[in-house]
């Protein structure tokens, strides 16, 4: 697969099919077996040493991460500190950011999400959907070039989810990120995604515009799982 700089991606399908090991490789939370991935023009598992590809040490590994950024489905927000400290924490620690400078950014971030006036509260006062949108400005705080949504609605009441697909919907119209997003969320992949892949049982089986995938999806598998889709209540 291919992912053009800027470009919106929707990843959907049953679950079991890969949407999220895709994610997590990327973020070199998983090894991959074989092959080779490029990030922004650069190897992310391999790096060249007298003209000759080899494994990519911590060290390039290290890099890499710091193009990349990941909003997860369960939060992961530190508990025992506040949620500015949440969001300034890792530019000051791999950037070496100062704490004035990270927090003026981590302000920014706040505001943008909606939660500005949360920066001093701790995330066990926080909804989670309150909490998603923390882990959404920690993730914009490194400036990645590109940001990862792994199913980030999932966890959350009905009545969160729009505040959170707000803030995605903000970022997709405000800023040039390259963004893949794993989502079960079947109308707003539509309305996001500049293009959405249908996965099944490891592979990519379909992929087209919203608009072939949801309303003239060739494929029977792609087919069949959207008619459940559709059976289950969700909107296409």
């Amino acid at each position: 697969m291919q992912v053009m700089p800027g470009e919106k991606l929707a990843l959907i399908g049953p679950s079991g099919s890969g949407k999220t090991t895709i994610l997590r490789i990327l973020m070199t939370l998983e090894k991959i077996d074989g092959g080779h991935i490029q990030v922004d023009g650069e190897q992310l598992y391999h790096m060249e040493r007298n003209g000759q590809l080899m494994p990519a040490d911590e060290r390039h590994l290290a890099k890499m991460r710091q193009k990349i950024g990941m909003v997860f489905q369960l939060f992961n927000l530190f508990p025992h500190k506040c949620v500015i400290d949440n969001v300034t924490l890792a530019p000051m620690l791999t950037k070496g950011v100062t704490r004035v400078a990270a927090e003026k950014r981590a302000m920014e971030l706040l505001d943008m999400v909606g939660l500005a006036d949360k920066a001093k509260a701790m995330p066990a006062q926080l909804s989670g959907g309150q909490k998603q949108r923390v882990a959404i400005a920690r993730a914009l705080a490194l400036s990645p070039k590109i940001m990862l949504f792994d199913e980030i609605t999932s966890a959350l009441d009905p009545e969160l989810v729009e505040e959170v697909l707000n803030v995605m919907r903000k970022l997709a119209a405000e800023t040039d990120m390259t963004m893949l997003l794993v989502t079960h969320e079947m109308g707003f992949a539509h309305d996001f995604a500049d293009r959405v892949l249908f996965f099944d049982r490891g592979r990519i089986f379909e992929e087209g515009k919203p608009d072939e995938i949801f309303r003239h999806p060739k494929q029977e598998r792609t087919q069949s799982f959207l008619k459940k889709i559709i059976a289950a209540g969700h909107r296409v």
